[in-house]
């Protein structure tokens, strides 16, 4: 009782907080505190949505921006979490690694864009790189933060039964690091669809946000904030994907547990 309690009110909460914001968009636009020149009003861009979600083009890129999302994320988990496996079980790989890292990371994706220009091109390739770039670091962060936060109890018992190093990798430290594996993927989703919109809006690439940029070259605001809305939506969607999943696939980990309590 108490657990569908909570659930009913995270959602009413949820709910209430979404219709305030349109609320206000619609209040701020009506008004002329911003002139609907510059944003037009939440009824008006979504009238403008709606007309779009019924042509072809509109879900043509709206499946183009989720390509590069979805390549992207895959090949940086891919490359990150055995990776992360890795440098987060050796303390002389993680040693040896660690100048490069810290080196790259800071770097922002969006600084890469004119190198993809004369290297890859505004090809799909250059897309998914950049989207791979941007979610394999919060990846490889948070499985190597996982691997080594193992309770060090549990590993000593197993090395008194004589436990080997793979088996103690597999049987202890990869199930205490699987929370923050799912963490870092939920993480990675939100950074690759961003810099898989960003590819398209800067780079030309095709997906929503060369939508979004014709739409601001000819000057059809209407058309360009209903765009920006979609992605805005599809990264909505693509948060309570992530996180349905993972409590799902946490199930039987305490933290799920006793937040279901």
């Amino acid at each position: 009782m108490r657990l569908r309690l909570n659930r009913l009110t995270e959602a009413l909460v949820f709910a209430l907080s979404i219709a305030a914001a349109l609320a206000f968009w619609e209040v701020i636009s009506r008004t002329g505190v911003i002139s609907q020149k510059d944003l037009p009003s939440m009824s008006t861009t979504f009238r403008e949505l709606w007309s779009l979600v019924q042509t072809g083009g509109f879900w043509v890129a709206y499946v183009q921006t989720v390509r590069g999302w979805a390549l992207g994320l895959g090949v940086a988990a891919v490359l990150a979490i055995p990776i992360g496996i890795l440098l987060g079980s050796s303390d002389f790989a993680a040693s040896a690694f660690r100048v490069p890292i810290e080196f790259l990371r800071p770097i922002p994706s969006a600084a890469l864009i004119p190198v993809l220009f004369l290297t890859l091109g505004t090809t799909l390739k250059s897309e998914i790189f950049l989207a791979a770039f941007g979610a394999f670091w919060p990846l490889l962060v948070q499985t190597m933060y996982g691997v080594r936060d193992v309770d060090p109890v549990a590993l000593d018992t197993a090395r008194s039964f004589g436990v080997g190093r793979v088996e103690r990798l597999y049987r202890i430290k990869l199930p205490s690091a699987v929370p923050y594996i799912a963490t870092g993927m939920r993480i990675a989703s939100g950074v690759s669809l961003i810099l898989a919109f960003t590819a398209e809006l800067f780079m030309g690439n095709p997906g929503l946000g060369q939508k979004v940029n014709f739409a601001q070259s000819f000057g059809l605001e209407n058309q360009l904030y209903a765009y920006a809305l979609a992605t805005g939506f599809l990264g909505l969607a693509i948060h309570l994907f992530s996180t349905a999943a993972e409590r799902r696939a946490l199930r039987w980990h305490p933290s799920q547990r006793l937040g279901a309590a």
